[in-house]
């Protein structure tokens, strides 16, 4: 009879136990039972990087975190591989497939414990700040060269002598603000992100800006250069009109500085009314610049 009791009273003990485990368990997270020290298990990952084209393996990363990132992954890889900084690098779960981003994280990605990447070399990159140096300071400089007619641009007998027209001046003076003022808010005002461009691109890019710039330059300074032919009310009225452009274009740009990237909707509805404001004073300053000197030549 005792025993039975016994056996009773153990049961008892043995199902509020359970009860007792059940609460404890369900009442933290696997996390909180990590950082208390309870449970010190992870299940790592292991991340083999291949070539595209050939399969063949550049690397493998054993005991990867969890929660490592795709930029973290660039990291370890640059290490072993110091020519391919992270900005050069693109990683895919597929050859043809779409690069992941560098917020993407490893345990969200559809891969099992041992994930298999792709790699692809984007080539040499540039930060913004120098694509952007890059594109106005060759504009600057081509024009005044055609400006101060040096050889080979047109007749040698034409050879380092300049227009005795104020139009021609003007016109170099309007064109040499635009470009600087652009320099200086690249340098103070402008806030670029980490991101990069390829050299490749960059390259596309500096040669419509300096091919529109020889365009441009050519024709104004030519020495069968012909005034406008609505005379001083075409100079003066587009001369006005170009101010009142990068004057714009300039206080966008402020606006631009002081707004918040927190991402709200507002933030990014606000921006994107000042980016198409400041894309059309740009436009109609340097429309303006052009008009003012549209001769004959």
């Amino acid at each position: 009879m005792a025993c039975s009791a016994h056996m009773d009273m153990l049961d008892e003990n043995i199902e509020s136990f359970r009860g007792w485990e059940s609460i404890v368990w369900h009442g933290f997270h696997l996390e909180d039972w990590r950082r208390h020290g309870v449970i010190n298990r992870v299940a790592y990952f292991e991340v083999e990087i291949l070539d595209p084209k050939s399969k063949a393996q550049l690397c493998y990363l054993d005991k990867v975190e969890p929660n490592a990132t795709v930029a973290e992954i660039k990291t370890l890889l640059h290490k072993i591989y110091p020519k391919f900084y992270p900005s050069r690098q693109a990683l895919k779960l597929h050859p043809e497939g779409k690069a992941l981003s560098d917020d993407d994280v490893l345990e969200d990605l559809p891969v099992g414990t041992t994930a298999t990447m792709f790699f692809q070399d984007l080539g040499p990159q540039l930060g913004w700040t120098m694509v952007f140096l890059a594109e106005c300071l060759g504009p600057l400089f081509i024009y005044l060269l055609f400006y101060y007619r040096l050889p080979y641009i047109y007749m040698p007998e034409y050879d380092y002598t300049q227009s005795p027209l104020k139009v021609v001046k003007l016109a170099c003076w309007c064109h040499s603000l635009h470009y600087i003022k652009r320099l200086v808010e690249t340098i103070f005002i402008h806030r670029f992100s980490d991101g990069t461009l390829p050299l490749r691109t960059i390259m596309l890019l500096c040669l419509y800006y300096w091919g529109f710039a020889s365009w441009q330059a050519y024709y104004i300074n030519h020495p069968l250069y012909t005034p406008p032919s609505y005379g001083r009310l075409q100079i003066y009225s587009a001369l006005a009109m170009f101010l009142v452009c990068e004057f714009g274009n300039l206080s966008v740009h402020l606006i631009l500085n002081r707004i918040s990237c927190n991402g709200g909707i507002m933030d990014q509805l606000h921006s994107h009314d000042t980016v198409c404001s400041s894309w059309s004073f740009r436009i109609f300053g340097v429309y303006s610049d052009d008009y003012m000197g549209s001769g004959k030549a």
